[in-house]
């Protein structure tokens, strides 16, 4: 008969076959997942063309990080396709929400059967992104601030500190997904980190602890320049920080950066919050308040 070691498991897309060492609470959440399918054509430019990622293929991977709950992300790959994303929100049911991508076209119609499906905010990538600008950020904002959406924003130091003006008018609060895009030597020496702390001081903005792997200088394996990073963001606000894993890495897929653990990627998470109440408010409190879960 075969022996089932239980602490280990593998998943599509993510290093390693260790489960996380850490004791995960009821109700964790993963703020930032992606889906890619095949059957959906990329938007003309897309920069990253991943391999099919599944919701199944996710369920694989939550067994290595103990998560129960998830927010799909549609990503760069679609521009304003969100197809893929409603349909694993569908596949996943219960404990699943959302973060679009929309332009002008639009419909209220259109907005009105994302949020009945369980998105709750739309994201700018004006990093790798070829669908948004943010000439459009006001606009897009003020069409879902009725339903109490947020904007998820994701764009390069300079571009973020150039930003600050429209930021500070949006009616809606911001999210800055992957640290901010923030590179660790640059806390507190560059515009752009600095505005971070001072909008997550005021409630005006959340941070994700996602993507910590694209912005490390170090690198793996222990990604240690992370932590006063992390912990800069956790200090200044821990009410108004998230986490997410980025899977299934789609920079890393195509070679920008190595490959994450994502349960190693966990345990970096509660070294970062220190204690078990902390790492339940980042996991669970702090998810329900700003994806509308029941705690």
């Amino acid at each position: 008969m075969q022996t089932v070691d239980k602490e280990k498991a593998t998943a599509p897309f993510s290093e390693g076959q260790d489960r996380t060492k850490v004791e995960v609470p009821a109700g964790a959440c993963d703020c930032h997942v992606h889906v890619y399918d095949s059957r959906f054509a990329p938007v003309p430019g897309a920069r990253l063309l991943p391999p099919d990622a599944s919701v199944d293929d996710y369920r694989q991977l939550q067994q290595r990080t103990g998560t129960d709950r998830v927010v799909f992300v549609t990503p760069s790959t679609y521009g304003t396709d969100n197809r893929p994303m409603r349909e694993a929100l569908v596949a996943y049911g219960e404990g699943a929400r959302g973060v679009a991508v929309i332009d002008e076209q639009t419909g209220d119609a259109e907005l009105e059967a994302l949020h009945a499906a369980g998105v709750r905010g739309i994201r700018l990538n004006l990093s790798l992104g070829v669908t948004n600008s943010a000439q459009q950020m006001r606009v897009l904002a003020a069409r879902v601030a009725p339903y109490g959406w947020h904007l998820q924003l994701l764009a390069a130091p300079d571009t973020l500190a150039a930003l600050e003006p429209r930021l500070l008018q949006l009616p809606i609060p911001v999210v800055f997904d992957h640290m901010g895009r923030i590179a660790p030597s640059l806390a507190h020496r560059h515009a752009a980190h600095r505005l971070i702390l001072r909008l997550i001081d005021s409630r005006r903005a959340w941070v994700k602890l996602s993507g910590g792997y694209i912005v490390s200088e170090e690198g793996p394996p222990a990604y240690a320049d992370l932590a006063p990073l992390a912990r800069g963001y956790l200090l200044a606000a821990p009410e108004r920080v998230v986490w997410g894993s980025d899977w299934p890495h789609a920079s890393a897929t195509a070679g920008h950066q190595p490959l994450p653990d994502d349960a190693q990627q966990m345990d970096l998470l509660a070294q970062w919050v220190g204690d078990s109440a902390a790492l339940r408010r980042v996991l669970v409190e702090n998810p329900a308040a700003l994806y509308g879960y029941q705690t």
